[in-house]
């Protein structure tokens, strides 16, 4: 009896379960790409939890029964592109239209491939998570990484800008999302910098090129970091924060995925840092910005987006005392300040750019409106009264380190009162058919420029320069009026308006033989400019060809040529004085560049070794000064130039599961400068009169030098870099950064600002930064499921420590003068060794 009961017991559960799913309903529609194609071969359609669905036929479309009453949970699958999810719940024979569109590519777990890609095209790609964990005392990662490509030098580790084969910080093109970004005009010194525009956290990959670029890019001649934004995918964001400041971001997707965004806040303040630096006082620095881009699908093949950035740097600071000792084991001097007054300073600027996109499986364009406004002002009265004194270098004597008498006094006044506001806004049109490019792009920039500078320099009670009727003369029978001559006066009052037009034409082609043997690809492209301010149109015909012997050869080849021109921006216009050339014209440069790249296997690990060699021909040269990141032109296209060298790098796993690099740049770069002659003058004896030494300062005979071609300002001649990268055996969460920096010094001189004198050497730039890091939550942490800690990615803490050797780096000279006219360098000292902890979050 009790089997028969159980007997009917399961039949009567089998029937009420076969009724319930006898009650169906359908679901019906297509599956198509983003260009209204259907996949071939078909698209999976599964229901989650249930073991049965269907696929697309020839045309797209299907059709699937369904259980009513249900909620269900439908994937659309196709191999490498990221599955789409629909929820539904149907009544009994209810039937739903679905139209999915499959485009989004399928997210992977990031992984570098650096040194097994084989497509050298001179350009480097890298993704941010390779270079997050880099130390750097300015906190920006993407800069720091730059920094160590070979080719690239920089002297500052409180600054993201850099020279690239012999170029300055102002002929390198930046661009965001295909939008030119500009670096604001009056910061003077890597302190007041601030932050880059570049925010890693919202960057899926960056391109660099050191040169030989192609016709795309324009209109600069040193080098080009082209930066793309992410298109989310799902929602995550990040936190961060250490001594240095903090940033935030977040992003997501929105309206079924057609509606992307992704936003960043980053705050940073260096007045840790700056303690370190031999002028003492109260550092008030304080850098924001917050960057937004938006992206929104308007059909399957029109995109719409929309990328803003606000930013405000201040920079206070009130300096009270600085003491430097500098000199050698036969004379070493300090050199000590009292200072009053203070220095404001204020950068504020906004960008704002919409982008229409219209995209097929043939063709691809945009159109894109930006505009960017700067508003700088710098304002100080610095006062110092300084000591030069010899210190004691017997090691018998008991004061052997101390004073032991005063060389000179004096005082020093510096006043600014500078202000400029700039509109740069630009109409560019870029297209894509198959291997044919081009683009349009009309820009108008207006400068407002006020400038109120001068300088006052005291020794002894003398004003310096110290003519005869100059305040500080003591002869008593002198009755003419005495005036004050300072040591440097800029005023100016200056607007400028302008207009650039631009355009290119570029072609792809990829040749090889039957066998496959020889692979060729050839770009070339011309590119057109013209500034309505000089009325001067420029031709830049541009070429590149990548050759590989044969498909599976591990080494390749590329010969990149071309001209480049630099219409000047208003820096370049203005002369020291502060009035604007009218009559200036575009620098000029042609490119010859030789490389090789060679993938290798060693120690059971992929590296890969690449070697270039370039020469670039310079004419129509605007000479100009460098002090800290400040560039003082002259103003006048009256120099000829060049630039040489060799660049190598080692990329690899030196540790494996961990890639490191070395890099190694030997160059020169010189320029001639017309009509810079000067003469050398004689006494009666034949010796050189040199004023405020010589005793017969009779002239009697003289030479004409006519110095010829001397270094630029940026004649780094050797640059060795280095990033290593460990981890503790057994422990792959605990990890080390080692970065290394070896660079010979760059020229300068007195400030006569005669250029021919400007060939002394900085000492050489030497530094070690080292990062230590523990990973605290990764995808292997098992974590509670009350924990709210289970809702983040990953979490990392770091140490680091900045000038580990505790060098002393010279990064420019303070002038002091006696009433003889005798100079003094004393060395301006870059930061010292210091600590910073860094944590990271990401969810």
């Amino acid at each position: 009896m009790k089997r028969i009961k159980y007997l009917v017991l399961v039949l009567l559960t089998q029937f009420i379960v076969v009724c319930a799913v006898a009650q169906k309903a359908e679901i019906y529609g297509s599956v198509l790409n983003s260009r209204g194609k259907a996949f071939e071969p078909a698209v999976n359609i599964a229901i989650q939890d249930y073991r049965y669905g269907t696929t697309t036929d020839k045309k797209g479309n299907f059709s699937l029964k369904v259980p009513a009453n249900k909620l269900l949970k439908i994937r659309f699958s196709y191999v490498s592109l990221k599955p789409v999810y629909r929820t539904i719940q149907l009544k009994p024979n209810e039937r739903l239209h679905l139209s999915i569109i499959l485009k989004q590519g399928l997210e992977i777990d990031t992984f570098s491939v650096t040194a097994k890609r084989h497509s050298y095209d001179g350009v480097i790609h890298v993704k941010p998570v390779q270079i997050e964990a880099i130390p750097t005392p300015n906190g920006d990662v993407i800069s720091a990484f730059i920094k160590r490509i070979p080719g690239v030098y920089s002297n500052n580790e409180l600054s993201a800008q850099y020279s690239v084969r012999g170029g300055n910080f102002d002929e390198n093109l930046v661009y965001v999302n295909g939008i030119e970004i500009q670096r604001p005009l009056l910061i003077k010194s890597g302190q007041q910098e601030g932050l880059n525009f570049v925010n890693a956290d919202m960057v899926s990959d960056i391109k660099f090129s050191a040169g030989g670029f192609s016709a795309y890019y324009g209109d600069k001649m040193a080098s080009v970091l082209d930066v793309s934004y992410k298109e989310p995918k799902a929602f995550a964001g990040s936190v961060s924060g250490s001594l240095l400041g903090g940033s935030a971001h977040l992003e997501g997707v929105a309206m079924k995925q057609r509606l992307r965004y992704i936003m960043g806040l980053r705050y940073k303040t260096n007045q840790y840092v700056l303690k370190s630096l031999d002028t003492k006082g109260d550092y008030k620095p304080s850098f924001t910005d917050f960057q937004l881009f938006v992206a929104y699908d308007i059909t399957d093949v029109w995109e719409f987006s929309l990328l803003g950035n606000y930013a405000l740097n201040n920079y206070n600071i009130i300096p009270k005392t600085r003491e430097t000792n500098f000199g050698n084991i036969f004379e070493a001097l300090r050199f000590t300040v009292y200072f009053d007054g203070h220095e404001v300073d204020r950068f504020e600027n906004y960008m704002g750019a919409v982008n229409l996109k219209y995209h097929n499986n043939k063709t691809q364009m945009n159109f894109t409106y930006s505009m960017y406004h700067t508003l700088e002002t710098e304002n100080y009265d610095i006062m110092g009264q300084y000591w030069l004194d010899v210190l004691q270098n017997d090691l018998g004597k008991d004061d052997f380190g101390k004073v032991a008498f005063n060389k000179g006094v004096g005082t020093f006044l510096h006043h600014a009162r500078n202000s400029l506001d700039g509109w740069i806004s630009s109409l560019q049109h870029r297209g894509q058919y198959r291997q044919w490019h081009w683009g349009v792009n009309l820009r108008h920039d207006i400068i407002s420029d006020r400038l109120s500078e001068w300088k006052m320099i005291d020794s002894s009670g003398f004003s310096l320069p110290h003519p005869a009727d100059n305040i500080g003369n003591r002869n008593p029978t002198y009755i003419r009026p005495k005036t004050l001559r300072l040591n440097e006066v800029i005023k100016a009052n200056q607007e400028v308006a302008s207009n650039r037009y631009t355009a290119y034409i570029m072609r792809d082609w990829t040749l090889k033989r039957t066998d496959s043997s020889v692979v060729f690809k050839i770009n070339a492209g011309l590119r057109s400019n013209y500034w309505d301010f000089s009325r001067e149109f420029l031709l830049s015909p541009r070429a590149s060809v990548f050759i590989k012997p044969n498909f599976k050869s591990k080494r390749s080849y590329r010969i990149a040529m071309g001209l480049y021109s630099q219409p000047p921006f208003y820096r370049e216009m203005r002369r020291r004085d502060g009035s604007i050339n009218k009559n200036i014209k575009a620098q000029k440069s042609a490119h010859f560049v030789l490389g090789t790249d060679w993938l290798f296997d060693a120690l059971n690990r992929p590296f890969k070794f690449t070697v270039e060699a370039y020469y670039k021909y310079m004419w129509d040269l605007i000479p100009y000064e460098m002090d800290d990141v400040r560039l003082r032109y002259f103003a006048e296209n009256d120099a000829v130039g060049y630039a040489t060298g060799l660049d190598f790098k080692l990329y690899g796993e030196l540790v494996k599961n961990a890639e490191s690099w070395l890099g190694l740049s030997i160059m020169q770069t010189q320029e001639d400068i017309k009509d810079d002659y000067y003469y050398k003058y004689y006494n009666a004896a034949g010796q050189q009169i040199k004023p405020g030494i010589s005793l017969d300062t009779k002239v009697v005979d003289s030479t004409k030098i006519e110095p010829g071609f001397i270094p630029r300002p940026t004649d780094q001649r050797v640059v060795f870099n280095m990033l290593f990268q460990d981890y503790v055996p057994g422990y792959p969460t605990y990890k080390v950064h080692l970065n290394l920096v070896y660079a010979t010094g760059l020229p300068f001189g007195p400030p006569t600002h005669k250029r021919y004198q400007q060939t002394r050497r900085y000492p050489a730039y030497r530094r070690v930064d080292i990062g230590f890091s523990k990973q605290l939550i990764g995808k292997d942490t098992k974590i509670k499921a009350q924990n709210p800690l289970r809702y983040l990615k990953s979490a990392w803490i770091s140490l680091e420590v900045f000038n580990l050797l505790q060098i002393d780096n010279t990064l420019s000279y303070i002038w002091i003068s006696d009433v003889n006219g005798s100079y003094y360098s004393i060395p301006n000292y870059l930061t010292s060794r210091q600590l910073n902890l860094r944590l990271i979050l990401k969810f």
